[in-house]
């Protein structure tokens, strides 16, 4: 049987792995985001060996900086560093060695990022293709969904006034990049599409994999969730962070894909950093909700039952996913103004150092109050004082009693400009005033910046059209069948027995059992716990239930719901993942908190108490 033969037939996903038994792609990922290091390329060029590079640069965030960019240049409105700092200098060498790069660096102008990359090939005259994908950026369609009057897809809220908005774009998923990668593109860069979707394109492309494999495309989304932020796969942000050695020096991750799914996770030779069970384990887990459930545009994803295991000291294999049929709509992001925000950071040091912070802070709201008050202005819409080295983020778990230097957060927000500039003016009003030991460095005082706000719905597949530009030469993409059953709902695995021991106990903190990794999605935070060894899963499953998470996050939560957190476990991983609403203040650009993404919460959950046998002690 051919591999065309195998791929016709509605039942020939085995046949198709049995046709490409021995095939594996080797992929790298350069990218986490708009700014990341530019040393992945050269990494992979000098030690990798790989076939293909991906470039992740989109975050919300990211769209809705580039939106304003395109409004003052049309020019602009993608991530240049792909231009600058990955063809400018290393193209010559990636068409030497026959590599194909795929980047959602088009944002909300791909097309401009396309023309930018032919301009390159063309200066150094080689001999490549670009195909760009496009379709996913809805926002001169404003007008009509403002009147379609979409609802939020997690808050139920209104849409928002059309003239607010800054950008509108569908989440396209790989099955466009795959025909491009088939057309013969050497180059694919995207607009708007998932993560995770410039790894799976590739494995289409490559194995042949149909909309109805919904394993193998589950497996694939998981090979691309792991690459798509870079270093987290390595050593990045690990709990046991001094195991990955010089940080300067840290590889970037490759994913060796295999026909069905599976994969291994390794990085260049010569590099440091480290490839381990915990550190792809973390990254799993990374900015995810039901596990169950991680719906994709092109398949809903369950990782519950992955196993990973060690295959030699800098290779770790991921077995593979399971996969449901997707969703018959596309996640759809807009952003919107809504106000501004305002803020500094000073310290303070010497004695009773947080209480003089804590002063300080009142007194420059009070002086802003009054003159509000005084030209009849409304108030700040949301005001925070974050007193670092108080240990103000762990709220009333904090330890520190006496303290004597420390680091002031101070912001808000405000409908009108000139009255978060006021916040500023005071701040800076107050420095002869003051209690002792204020300071700080500074390179001018701060300005207040819009607060970006974001909005999630719905936009069925059949209404986005998805065109792919192959050097001038335009097609309207294959949007793959929807399946006729879409089902969300699964049976989740059952929880841990709950511990036997008659023994003496004792408390220890969680970090000495697991693992953990936090993140965001909206004003959603996630925190992944993994265990060290299976058996402590019984222990942590026991101390870590919604309710004590919650209290441990009391502080930050917001949810005026009974029940704001939510409990996941992973059997195959020995993993729990929780699911934290209302936690980030708005999260990204719409918070005033320290950390408007959770990206340290799992810190403060790692110092939970956790009780295991005396027995256990000795074995930490």
């Amino acid at each position: 049987m051919t591999i065309n033969q195998a791929v016709s037939s509605p039942n020939s996903y085995t046949e198709v792995f049995k046709a490409l038994s021995n095939k594996t792609v080797r992929i790298g990922g350069a990218s986490g985001y708009w700014g990341d290091s530019p040393m992945a390329t050269p990494q992979f060029l000098e030690n990798g060996n790989v076939q293909y590079i991906v470039y992740d640069y989109l975050a919300e965030i990211t769209m809705s900086i580039m939106a304003r960019a395109r409004a003052k240049d049309p020019s602009k409105g993608y991530a240049t560093d792909f231009i600058s700092a990955v063809l400018h200098p290393h193209l010559p060498q990636i068409a030497k060695q026959g590599i194909k790069l795929v980047a959602n660096a088009g944002g909300v102008n791909p097309e401009a990022c396309g023309l930018a990359a032919r301009e390159v090939i063309k200066k150094l005259g080689l001999d490549l293709r670009v195909a760009v994908v496009s379709g996913d950026n809805l926002l001169d369609q404003k007008e009509e969904i403002a009147a379609a009057k979409p609802t939020e897809m997690f808050s139920s809220e209104a849409f928002p006034d059309a003239d607010k908005i800054a950008s509108i774009n569908a989440y396209i998923g790989a099955f466009p990049v795959a025909e491009a990668l088939s057309k013969g593109a050497d180059i694919v860069i995207t607009g708007r599409c998932v993560d995770s979707a410039v790894t799976l394109g590739i494995c289409i492309h490559e194995f042949g994999w149909q909309t109805d494999h919904w394993d193998a495309l589950a497996s694939g989304s998981l090979a691309g969730h792991i690459l798509e932020c870079g270093t987290q796969a390595t050593g990045g942000n690990f709990t046991d962070w001094e195991l990955a050695g010089d940080i300067a020096e840290i590889g970037y991750p490759i994913a060796e894909i295999e026909t069905d799914g599976s994969f291994t996770v390794t990085k260049p030779e010569d590099t440091s950093g480290i490839v381990s069970i915990g550190t792809v384990s973390e990254q799993m887990l990374y900015e995810i909700g039901d596990p169950q459930n991680y719906i994709l545009p092109d398949v809903n994803c369950d990782f519950s039952d992955v196993q990973i295991t060690q295959e030699d000291p800098e290779k770790v294999r991921v077995s593979s996913a399971r996969g449901k049929p997707p969703p018959d709509s596309y996640k759809t992001c807009a952003t919107y103004a809504d106000g501004f925000r305002t803020g500094a950071t000073m310290s303070f040091y010497g004695f009773d150092a947080a209480r003089k912070a804590q002063a300080f802070a009142d007194a420059a709201f009070a002086r802003t109050r009054k003159i509000f008050r005084k030209f009849n202005a409304g108030d700040f819409t949301e005001t925070s004082v974050e007193i670092i080295g108080a240990e103000s983020q762990f709220g009333d778990y904090g330890k520190a009693d006496s303290t004597r230097e420390v680091v002031v957060k101070i912001a808000a927000k405000h409908p009108d400009m000139m009255g978060a500039g006021l916040l500023l003016k005071e701040l800076a009003g107050l420095g002869l005033a003051t209690p002792p030991g204020l300071s700080g460095f500074s390179g001018g005082r701060p300005k207040p910046s819009p607060v970006i706000r974001l909005f999630s719905y719905l936009t069925p597949k059949e209404d986005v059209t998805i065109r792919i530009d192959m050097d001038g030469e335009v097609s309207i993409a294959t949007v793959p069948p929807q399946a006729e059953t879409y089902e969300q709902k699964s049976i989740h695995p059952a929880s841990p027995v709950a511990p036997q021991d008659t023994e003496k106990v004792v408390e220890v903190p969680l970090i000495k059992l697991a693992w953990g990794r936090s993140g965001d999605k909206g004003d959603k935070a996630n925190v992944g716990i993994i265990a060290r060894d299976a058996k402590y899963i019984p222990y942590i499953w026991q101390a870590l239930t919604e309710e004590s998470v919650a209290k441990r996050f009391g502080h930050f939560i917001e949810s005026k719901t009974p029940s704001p957190v939510h409990r996941f476990y992973l059997p195959g991983s020995n993993a729990i993942n929780f699911l934290i609403e209302n936690v980030l203040g708005g999260g990204g650009v719409a918070s005033i908190r320290n950390d408007p993404q959770g990206k340290g919460y799992a810190q403060i959950l790692l110092a939970h108490p956790v009780s295991i046998p005396e027995k256990m002690v000795e074995a930490l």
